[in-house]
């Protein structure tokens, strides 16, 4: 207890909350807490990113990758505001983060200091800022309020978001007179009895009328609610189809898929749809990127938020919990279900029906080529993360995960170079091959978190795919401008080449042939980190329903 700081107070307890790593990048008013991680026997490592946005992008995929949560720490000013996009993204995608941001002093605010955002004398008030893109926002005034606080904003995080603690450089560095209290678990409300009643009967119903679709979202692998959706499908012998960022919770080798739903999804899906008898959602909102026409096709839903279109509904935090509620029920109800005999073959790999691009005629390879090499290739158990653009699109069409795969895909703020932070912070958790598939646009906005991979040694390969270009947008300006030119087309950037140079000890592999990309992908080089750059045609068309009809 010698010395013990609000700062160390902290760290502790985020270590007996299961976090080993925080991230970050440092600076004058949040040096405290990195302080108080390198302290011996912290149980927590401060990891120094190069970018904020990176940093909360860490803290995503930590928090995904263990089930826990994540934490990132910036300090004030610029730094806090960059933080903003990965928030919004947590937010959106309810990923439990915790976000402590630095800011000056308390004798300091409102009298010009620099970076003050305390609201005072016409400054920026960082707790309104910050409360829209939270569950929880507060500013530590007091020692004395710092375990209330402390434990309210985990609980939030828990709770489906990212929760934020402002504290001023002199908290930080205050004294407190005791550790954290150990917070119990998080426990979710269970779902109303009703609404599960009214969810079962309405897919008993169903079933007796046709076939049921369900359309799976990330909730199901948040809630680690694999086993319990096989179960349901299996009781209703039900088709399936999952979100965009949900390729790891059903696929190809499952009884019953169809593919993936949405602007990048497959055609199956949509027919499917029109003649099911109902639709059931689990674990997602059906957003715009997932939508696709329903018809007179009804609707349930089971999930932590109801969906974006009208339908039964039944909140869920924990759909692990939840699904074999469900098919519980429908069996005390005397609701009947078919069953699978156990010789029943799962459906194949090559089922789901593709969109159909126009050919591209231009230099580099194709994406279709492209992702069906890494769907051979990628080991058993691999991560991928997937970036926003053409890449994310043809990854979400074309890719095949492997058995026990993962799946990560910022369909809501994060946009453009969220892949690589996330790639990062899941590696950190969990030592599985990581790999990145990107474009030169995100690579030009956020790759240089690289560095962040080679300075701690990680197992991650990030896969740009450089078509010098920001290439879904000159599709957009040449299908929807009328008076487009070229400024989303660059000169030719050499990026393999230029990393090698910059980081001698990094294995770097510019690919033109799938050959090169085979080769670059299983040659030997331990478990560090690889970076593999394939050129590609700038006019191809990704598999985009909006740009094909």
């Amino acid at each position: 207890m010698e010395n013990w700081r609000v700062a160390d107070y902290l760290v502790q307890g985020c270590a007996e909350l299961g976090v080993e790593h925080i991230f970050g990048v440092d600076g004058a008013n949040i040096e405290d807490i990195y302080d108080a991680a390198a302290r011996p026997r912290s149980g927590v490592r401060g990891v120094v990113a190069k970018h904020e946005f990176a940093a909360t992008a860490m803290a995503h995929g930590y928090a995904r990758a263990t089930g826990g949560l994540g934490v990132v720490v910036a300090t004030s000013g610029g730094g806090a505001m960059n933080l903003v996009a990965g928030l919004a993204e947590s937010f959106t995608s309810q990923v439990p983060v915790l976000a402590l941001v630095g800011q000056p002093a308390r004798e300091l605010e409102g009298l010009g200091a620099f970076q003050d955002t305390s609201g005072r004398a016409g400054s920026i008030d960082a707790v309104q800022l910050f409360t829209a893109v939270s569950r929880y926002c507060a500013r530590v005034d007091q020692v004395r309020d710092l375990p209330r606080q402390f434990a309210a904003a985990v609980e939030a995080a828990f709770a489906g978001g990212p929760a934020v603690l402002l504290l001023p450089k002199d908290i930080q560095r205050a004294a407190i007179d005791s550790r954290p209290v150990r917070l119990p678990p998080f426990t979710p409300m269970d779902p109303d009895a009703d609404d599960l009643a009214a969810v079962a009967t309405a897919l008993g119903c169903a079933r007796e009328r046709g076939k049921v679709l369900v359309i799976a979202g990330d909730q199901v692998a948040r809630d680690n609610a694999h086993h319990g959706l096989r179960e349901l499908v299996t009781d209703l012998h039900a088709l399936v189809a999952v979100t965009p960022d949900a390729k790891d919770v059903y696929g190809p080798r499952d009884r019953g898929y169809l593919g993936v739903a949405g602007m990048m999804g497959h055609p199956d899906v949509i027919e499917a749809a029109r003649s099911a008898a109902l639709c059931l959602l689990v674990g997602t909102r059906f957003p715009a990127t997932a939508r696709i026409a329903l018809g007179e096709t009804p609707l349930a839903s089971i999930g932590s938020l109801p969906p974006y279109a009208p339908g039964i509904h039944a909140t869920s935090a924990d759909l692990a919990a939840t699904l074999p509620a469900i098919a519980a029920l429908m069996r005390e109800t005397g609701i009947r279900t078919p069953t699978l005999s156990a010789s029943t073959p799962p459906a194949s790999p090559t089922a789901a029906t593709r969109l159909r691009p126009p050919p591209a005629t231009g230099p580099g390879l194709r994406y279709r080529e492209v992702m069906t090499a890494l769907s051979e290739l990628l080991p058993t158990g691999s991560a991928v993360f997937a970036d926003a653009g053409n890449t994310g699109a043809a990854a979400v069409h074309y890719l095949d995960l492997p058995a026990d795969g993962r799946f990560g895909l910022a369909l809501g703020m994060g946009g453009m170079g969220y892949s690589f932070g996330a790639a990062i912070g899941a590696a950190f958790a969990d030592p599985r091959p990581t790999y990145v598939l990107a474009g030169d646009g995100s690579f030009f906005m956020h790759g240089m978190e690289i560095h962040t991979a080679v300075e701690h040694d990680l197992p991650v390969t990030f896969i740009v795919l450089n078509n010098n270009a920001h290439a879904m947008c000159v599709i957009r300006d040449r299908l929807y401008c009328r008076n487009h030119d070229d400024r989303n087309r660059f000169h030719p950037a050499f990026l393999a080449e230029g990393l090698a140079a910059m980081f001698p000890t990094l294995p770097c592999y510019p690919v033109r042939t799938l050959g090169e990309l085979r080769d670059a992908l299983t040659m030997p080089g331990g478990n560090g980190p690889r970076f593999v750059s394939i050129d590609c045609d700038p006019d191809e068309v990704p598999p985009f329903a909006p740009f094909l009809d």
